[in-house]
């Protein structure tokens, strides 16, 4: 079984990251088609060129997922010894139980990447964005993606790494992890065990149709690009719903007929909170809806109440999807139990192929202005692009609402299927051991947050320090006369990017081992409740502050409110942004991440700390507590201990660096090529 579970983790991880890597190299490649779409063929094309560039990020990550899981769920059925039971329905039956554990460490393997691909890209993609916009925008009073600023190139590289590879990872985790929760709550069915995979199966087969339909006119505004985007959701997720009945009719006939439509009716709620989640978080980020435009009308005094607005509009936020998601608990397991709640993580997740393909057409849309920027096209292209990044910011925050209410229930799901596995009988709040696992649980997100955030302060100020370097050091870069050295904003996002999540991740993996080993299973059942209670509150609450602050700088920038671009109500909103971008692209969207990947690992573990007592092996517990020390220890002494000191006059940061001047650097078109 060990054998079985490695081979099932590294296949997990490599086909996370082959989705994440296919995913990233074509929307590179269609930045550059969008801009040209842009430039040529107006808006119609360019929408449908980075489109199709982001369905590739979508079906890659559905056809690996569903094929590498289909595979080795028949790989690990092979040459199993169960035992006799006395029956051979029993016997296969156990056989099929054994089987689907083993998919459990496939998707911890696809964890794994979602953590490095969601973390370390995010912090990638807001270190260079922070600093590109504080040096550049605020300081220098140069245009956004002005080629003549250092950390343009890195600030674009970092869209595709965080926003397309690090996306696609997280929900490749969702998607297979809803499957694997929902076969593993089958317990043996085979009916039950099959009927997720044909579920994911049509729902591929519905978002191709879907993709079909997205389409818009030259000069449309902002909700006519929306509804062209969701026109394919909505196109799909009619198919999803008659394909869905189609299997169950023929899955559960005769006298299994009741049972089978109810969890049909599990599925299409399911899919409806997903699409709801998104119109919730669309009403909060659009610049099209009051919350977004009040962010706006309170930048006129200035960017402290800005922030104090956005703030407040990403805690109101966080109402609708918790209702909706409570509602879809709580008729799910009244429909079909647990194995109906996981049901629905299945259905809200069937689209994935056509809902991803719209989230990461944002970051595409928002490189292809960069390039127009950088290439010195017409005002007119940019402003296609403007419009083409507006909607990307939306859709982007869509997706990561639908990523958000989709990781609560998977990871609501594999909580139950880990209860299962470990033997867990009751859970009582009232037990202070189970208590003390929520609070514990419930600070994690928190933390994970806090580190993911100042990870980003540091190595943004480490940006800081170069771009004002080389604006300070290279003669003729502030004229335009002189190139800028982007090879070092890459480096510096690159090695900040992967010094930085060590921490996150240790934590994130070994925290559920410190409790269930350490204290024991009922404790870590309370620590994951506490995490994903928490997780989701803060997630919903900084994802959707950051978009609604994004946008309420497009909505001055596009529609010319509250006078336009350069005024002091654009500076404010410009900070708001800027504080946003951290919220939404790295802390945000990680706890997605951290409570699916300690759900996992709960999940793996569970068959080593079945039925065990409180405090009953307390000192394995011992061994992820050294290793956090350690880990923290390291940390500190390697890379936190060794800051710069952002204030420092220019000449004492850089007495020993050469000049970047005297670098021999690419010229910034093989860049963008």
């Amino acid at each position: 079984d060990g054998i079985r579970a490695g081979g099932c983790f590294i296949a997990g991880a490599l086909l996370s990251a082959g989705a994440g890597w296919a995913g990233m190299s074509v929307a590179t490649d269609a930045n550059v088609r969008t801009t040209q779409a842009a430039d040529k063929q107006g808006l119609s094309v360019a929408l449908r060129v980075a489109f199709t560039g982001g369905a590739v990020m979508g079906f890659t990550v559905v056809g690996l997922g569903l094929a590498g899981l289909s595979f080795f769920l028949w790989l690990m059925t092979l040459n199993r010894s169960v035992g006799e039971l006395g029956t051979a329905e029993a016997t296969a039956a156990k056989s099929l139980i054994a089987a689907v554990d083993s998919l459990a460490s496939f998707g911890f393997g696809a964890s794994s990447i979602a953590l490095f691909a969601r973390v370390a890209g995010g912090i990638y993609t807001k270190a260079a964005d922070v600093g590109a916009d504080l040096v550049g925008k605020v300081e220098m009073d140069i245009p956004e993606d002005d080629p003549r600023n250092p950390a343009v190139i890195a600030d674009n590289v970092g869209d595709n790494v965080g926003d397309v590879a690090g996306m696609g990872a997280d929900l490749f985790e969702s998607f297979v992890g809803s499957i694997i929760a929902a076969a593993t709550l089958a317990n043996g069915n085979a009916v039950k065990v099959a009927l997720p995979f044909w579920i994911a199966g049509a729902g591929i087969v519905a978002s191709l149709f879907g993709f079909y339909a997205v389409s818009t006119k030259d000069g449309a505004n902002q909700r006519q690009l929306m509804m062209a985007l969701h026109k394919g959701v909505i196109s799909s997720s009619v198919l999803v719903l008659a394909f869905s009945a189609i299997i169950v009719s023929q899955f559960f006939p005769g006298d299994q007929a009741a049972e089978g439509w109810k969890i049909f009716a599990c599925i299409a709620i399911g899919l409806i909170a997903g699409i709801l989640i998104g119109q919730a978080t669309e009403y909060y980020t659009s610049y099209s809806f009051w919350p977004t435009q009040s962010i706006t009308e309170a930048g006129v005094t200035g960017p402290a109440t800005v922030i104090i607005q956005g703030l407040g509009i990403g805690m109101m936020s966080c109402v609708p999807p918790v209702l909706i998601i409570v509602a879809t608990i709580l008729g799910c397991n009244a429909l079909s139990g647990d194995y109906g709640v996981a049901m629905a993580a299945v259905g809200m997740l069937s689209t994935l192929g056509v809902t991803l393909a719209t989230d990461a057409y944002g970051p595409i849309a928002d490189n292809a202005g960069g390039i127009a920027e950088m290439a010195e096209l017409e005002e007119r292209v940019r402003e296609t692009t403007d419009a083409l990044d507006a909607l990307g910011n939306t859709t982007a925050a869509t997706g990561k609402g639908f990523a958000i209410g989709s990781a609560v229930l998977t990871s609501l799901s594999l909580l139950t299927a880990f209860k299962d596995k470990a033997q867990v009988v009751s859970a009582d709040i009232g037990d202070p051991v189970v208590l003390s696992g929520v609070l514990f649980g419930a600070m994690l997100p928190f933390l994970f947050a806090a580190l993911t955030m100042l990870s980003v302060q540091k190595a943004a100020g480490a940006i800081i320090i170069e771009v004002r370097r080389q604006f300070a050091t290279i003669d003729g870069l502030r004229e335009g006369t002189a190139e800028a050295d982007s090879d070092r904003c890459v480096a510096i996002s690159t090695q900040s990017s992967v010094e930085e999540m060590i921490l996150p991740g240790v934590y994130a993996v070994l925290s559920p081992l410190i409790a269930g080993l350490l204290i024991g299973p009922k404790c870590l059942t309370g620590m994951l409740g506490g995490a994903i209670a928490s997780g989701m509150m803060l997630a919903i609450m900084m994802a959707n502050a950051g978009g609604a602050w994004d946008n309420s700088k497009k909505y001055i920038e596009i529609e010319g409110a509250c006078g336009g671009k350069g005024t002091t109500t654009h500076k404010a909103c410009v900070v708001g942004d800027t504080v946003g971008d951290p919220f939404k692209d790295t802390s945000g969207p990680s706890l997605n991440i951290l409570i699916k990947l300690m759900s996992m690992v709960s999940l793996t573990a569970a068959p080593i700390i079945r039925g065990w007592q409180d405090w009953q092996f307390w000192y394995w517990g011992l061994l992820p507590i050294g290793l956090c020390i350690i880990a923290t220890i390291f940390v500190h002494h390697f890379y936190w201990k060794n800051t710069q000191d952002i204030a420092a006059p220019i000449d004492e940061v850089v007495k020993d660096e050469p000049l970047a001047k005297d670098v021999e650097t690419p010229a910034a078109e093989e860049h963008i090529s």
